[in-house]
């Protein structure tokens, strides 16, 4: 009727005691099981026991950094995904706090005379909230455009490097005013190869 209770047949048992190389049933004294030679290893139970054998680990594929000719940036960088959000997320909010400054102070010049406390506040706020988000968002938008531009040059020549950087500019500006006429693309392209030729200045100097 063991069966019925869930209880354990000799032969179950008799394998359980093979597995633990004991009969719990005879055991007097537990230090005697644990002196005896095979039952108990103490040093297995070192938290560095087994490290001759080696250490295993994943090595993933995508957590190495770059090995394109020149990729070697302030920050280290594993591709065109990582430059793609550095970049674009560090320039959105350098323009959203540019752009919020100036429309902090911009709005204190336009505070009405004479006005109350919460018309004073929502002058300024109001400045603040247009200017920091439209700056922030064109800074934005150019950023992943240059940095969308700039990786599939560096793609195509196989490296990195000033020239490419500036030619990215050029091109990122040219498509950000590409809906303005000639004259605004050919601004937009030369403010846009200066900042890449700027910035590349700057980098180089850091790096050096």
């Amino acid at each position: 009727m063991s069966w019925i209770f869930g209880g354990k047949s000799s032969s179950q048992k008799q394998e359980d005691n093979t597995a633990l190389g004991f009969d719990p049933a005879q055991v007097s004294n537990v230090s005697n099981i644990i002196s005896a030679p095979g039952v108990l290893d103490p040093s297995r139970l070192h938290p560095l026991a087994g490290l001759e054998k080696g250490v295993e680990y994943l090595d993933l594929e995508e957590e190495q950094l770059s090995t394109l000719e020149g990729s070697q940036g302030l920050i280290p960088s594993r591709g065109w995904t990582d430059d793609l959000c550095y970049g674009t997320g560090a320039v959105y909010l350098i323009g959203l706090g540019l752009g919020g400054s100036y429309g902090f102070f911009e709005g204190l010049r336009n505070i009405p005379p004479n006005s109350p406390g919460k018309l004073q506040l929502n002058t300024v706020l109001n400045h603040v909230t247009r200017r920091g988000p439209f700056l922030g968002n064109n800074m934005g938008v150019l950023a992943l455009t240059y940095n969308l531009v700039n990786s599939s040059i560096d793609a195509f020549r196989g490296k990195h490097d000033v020239p490419g950087s500036i030619v990215a500019g050029a091109l990122t500006g040219a498509i950000f005013k590409s809906s303005r006429g000639l004259k605004a693309i050919g601004y937009s392209s030369a403010m846009m190869a200066g900042a890449a030729a700027t910035w590349c200045g700057v980098k180089k100097t850091i790096l050096e």
